[in-house]
């Protein structure tokens, strides 16, 4: 005897895969399907719907192709409200806990749809009450307290990933087209640097997530720049990063190479732990800036132009900076911080961070990350976004582009 439950797609979902991937799915889950509605949107604009049943052989097996269907954007046809638990201990979330994706989100709580807050991927969904109405916002583990109702099972859950219509038009219509080194970079590049200016016309916020390659390939300068020049609000970066770019200002050189002749000077190799420790003797990057040890670069023109940076450190540091942040749950909550507020990330040539700040980024956030690996830009580009852009290509080249490109290029210069 099966079992069966009926599931509804909505939006583009012939465009963007979604139906063909929830057919897969049925079908390696070892499940069955009707298709009992299909109403196909038939110009640019329209979107198109599908009703399913779907079989199974026990409730069990039901379930589980339930779940991944909803995890792409496969809802129940007659939802219900929520299932809610309390949590029983600081740190612990009930059995069964709906573990989110990094998709739009909406909990149904008495009868109404509610937007999940601060969607990221892996975290709990919390439910409460307050003066203005209940919330659902979501929860890093660490952060769960006893009391909290989280969000159990998958009833009255749903789940909305970005679409992607025909129409690829408009400032961001590029950012969808996967990763490609074939690609002719000066388009590529200008379609980013337009992408760049509607996000801050529309009062958006830049983030820039660097590594050190950004310095080792000469980009200082020009990154500096886009700080300055208030296309880049925030950074993101590690410790290495600030030491070779305050290394840079107060030596002429990145890891001791100078980076425009290529030359090692001699004791070249201490420059970067010299740089450290002028920047601890004053007590902070800030500091070392206004007593007028560090004089440019990017560190710079953050604290001159009052760009908010996070520095989070890991095992291999050294000094570490007095900014930088050796905590890694702390570190994680002030990448959260960034990320939850950027409307666009530019992921520039660090794997590590990427992913740290990718994991906190809803599905809509737009994303470009250029890498000379072309592994390290799919794997990033992989995490979920639906509107990204992945550059296989030397930073050093596209930094100083983007420049050009923003700065060089824009009205009235």
């Amino acid at each position: 005897m099966t079992v069966s439950r009926e599931v509804e797609l909505e939006g583009h979902i012939i465009d963007s895969g979604m139906m063909g991937a929830c057919f897969g799915i049925i079908m390696d889950l070892g499940g069955s399907f009707t298709v009992e509605a299909f109403d196909i949107g038939r110009h640019k604009d329209e979107e198109s719907y599908a009703r399913l049943l779907v079989e199974a052989d026990d409730e069990a097996a039901l379930q589980t192709i339930v779940h991944e269907l909803h995890q792409n954007g496969a809802n129940p046809a007659d939802p219900k409200d929520v299932s809610l638990q309390p949590a029983p201990a600081d740190q612990v979330v009930p059995e069964g806990f709906y573990s989110t994706t990094n998709h739009p989100t909406f909990v149904r709580y008495e009868g109404e749809w509610l937007d999940v807050e601060h969607m990221e991927m892996d975290c709990a969904v919390v439910v409460e009450d307050g003066p203005d109405g209940p919330r659902a916002y979501t929860k890093v583990l660490n952060a769960v307290e006893e009391g909290d109702r989280i969000v159990t099972g998958d009833t009255g859950i749903k789940v909305e990933p970005p679409s992607r219509p025909r129409d690829t038009g408009g400032a961001f219509g590029f950012m969808r087209g996967g990763v490609s080194s074939e690609r002719p970079s000066e388009t590529t590049i200008e379609n980013i640097a337009t992408a760049i200016r509607e996000t801050k016309r529309e009062g958006g916020t830049v983030l820039a997530v660097c590594g050190p390659a950004v310095i080792h390939t000469g980009a200082r300068e020009d990154l500096a720049r886009l700080v300055r020049e208030g296309y880049v609000d925030m950074l993101s970066a590690g410790n290495g990063f600030a030491v070779h770019d305050i290394e840079r200002d107060l030596y002429g050189t990145s890891l001791g190479m100078d980076t425009e002749s290529l030359d090692h000077p001699r004791h070249g190799h201490k420059h970067h732990i010299y740089a450290i420790s002028e920047v601890i003797r004053e007590g902070s990057i800030a500091a070392a800036v206004e007593a007028g040890t560090v004089e440019s670069g990017v560190m710079y023109e953050c604290v001159v132009n009052d760009r908010p940076f996070v520095l989070a450190g890991s095992i291999r540091d050294d000094g570490p900076l007095p900014d930088t942040i050796t905590d890694a749950v702390e570190a994680q909550n002030a990448i959260r911080e960034q990320a939850h507020e950027a409307d666009m990330v530019l992921m520039l040539s660090t794997l590590l961070h990427s992913v740290a700040v990718g994991n906190c980024l809803p599905s809509t956030t737009r994303v470009v990350c250029v890498d000379i690996n072309p592994a390290t830009v799919t794997q990033l580009l992989d995490r979920g976004s639906a509107q990204a852009v992945g550059m296989v290509t030397d930073v050093g080249t596209f930094v100083p582009m983007l420049a050009d490109k923003l700065i060089e290029g824009a009205p009235g210069t």
